[in-house]
């Protein structure tokens, strides 16, 4: 595949995930889309991402607004949607397994009915599925190796996956599992385990490339192995050496971005170009590219990073 040929947009995350003061390595960690403020900001930061160089941006519609008004300010923007992303909580980290059929077990999809909504609303009909971030879990702490693995667990979130899969079916959205670190589903046996329970044509394969290789896996070989499944990407760049340090040493998924983990495209240690070299020719998913945390301004993380694509892609 030639990236010539992909489509990219930019997550608007380098906005969002910062710190309170970008000095202090030791002050606290924000997500500013939480923040009911941001709304204010928004249609700046979307504005910045045009005029960085980006044609689309990542679907996040904030729980304070309407579709409506998410909408009227994307189109003043002038960018295109690109997938967004649904987490699917695993049922017995908040109280208990559910039963199927059960009220409660019902109404544990409605995040999902909502994100289908959005999905279809903006013409998507692809999403990124991924299980629960929790910043409390052992996972948080001791990232990216798979600790306190428990195939119970799994299957548990694999059923849980699987109806979440049909919710979204039902709505004409195909999800792709996503892999994050820090969640349940980290490792190779645990996005495995899931794709091979769920059958491809209800389920595709939308990985993190970044997560990918923090984990240690080689995401070129992932990339190729399911192939015929993957539908988006999201891509990310990472200093691969901290990445190691923090498998080996214990550092926390907060303490390895106050680090300095993750990077602009070109600026870290993985082969971007090479590793989307293997998606297969044709290729019609979208690529979306991550800053979690930037290395310098989120304006200038922005045009170094549309300044990356053009040149990759030769444009």
């Amino acid at each position: 595949m030639q990236m010539k040929d992909l489509k990219f947009a930019l997550n608007a995350i380098q906005w969002i995930n910062v710190k309170e003061n970008p000095d202090d390595l030791d002050s606290a960690s924000l997500w500013r889309f939480a923040d009911p403020s941001f709304v204010a900001e928004y249609p700046q930061v979307l504005a910045e991402i045009r005029n960085a160089g980006f044609s689309a941006t990542m679907l996040e519609v904030l729980d304070t607004q309407t579709l409506q008004n998410y909408a009227a300010m994307v189109e003043v923007s002038g960018l295109e949607l690109a997938p967004g992303y649904v987490q699917v909580p695993l049922a017995s980290d908040h109280g208990g397994r559910l039963e199927r059929g059960s009220f409660e077990r019902i109404h544990w999809f409605d995040a999902v009915r909502r994100k289908a909504e959005e999905s279809n609303y903006f013409g998507l009909d692809t999403i990124f599925l991924a299980a629960e971030v929790d910043q409390t879990a052992i996972r948080w702490e001791k990232p990216a190796i798979g600790v306190d693995f428990s195939q119970d667990r799994l299957d548990e979130l694999t059923d849980l996956i699987d109806e979440a899969v049909d919710v979204l079916n039902a709505e004409g959205v195909r999800p792709g599992l996503h892999n994050h670190v820090g969640t349940w589903i980290e490792t190779e046996h645990e996005y495995e385990h899931v794709l091979n329970s769920i059958d491809a044509s209800r389920l595709g394969a939308s990985f993190d490339i970044g997560h990918l290789e923090w984990a240690g896996i080689d995401a070129k070989q992932a990339i190729a192995k399911w192939a015929d499944r993957v539908q988006d990407l999201h891509v990310k760049d990472l200093n691969l050496e901290l990445a190691r340090r923090s498998r080996e040493e214990g550092v926390s998924y907060e303490r390895a971005t106050d680090l300095g983990l993750y990077l602009e495209p070109g600026l870290g240690q993985i082969d971007i170009v090479d590793t989307l070299s293997v998606l297969p020719d044709g290729f019609g998913g979208w690529i979306i590219i991550e800053v979690d945390r930037a290395s310098m301004d989120p304006v200038a993380s922005a045009r170094h990073t549309a300044a990356w694509v053009a040149d990759v892609t030769g444009s």
